[in-house]
């Protein structure tokens, strides 16, 4: 089974933005694999994080709904992707 998500983060940018997230993943034991994030625009925040959740505490379903949840309390937009589904949807 693969354990592996695509986490994404778009909107305004504030502080805490990142904390909020990977503090969210620590206590949840998500592991991350690989992040990047850039201001756009001067002000808009945008970040791409590949996690893996082989030992995570909790269901995928629960994870998404909770950083949904966290963008909404902080004023971003958080998705969440299956890395095989993120995969085939960009495939060229």
């Amino acid at each position: 089974m693969k354990h592996k998500t695509i986490i994404t983060v778009v909107g305004k940018d504030t502080v805490g933005i990142i904390a909020k997230v990977c503090t969210y993943l620590a206590e949840h034991d998500i592991n991350i694999l690989d992040i990047s994030q850039t201001i756009v625009a001067g002000d808009y925040f945008n970040m791409m994080m590949v996690v893996d959740r082989a030992n995570a505490k909790g269901s995928y379903g629960e994870m998404a709904d909770d950083l949904d949840a966290i963008g909404k309390e902080i004023g971003v937009v958080i998705r969440c992707q299956r890395e095989e589904i993120f995969d085939s949807m960009h495939r060229i």
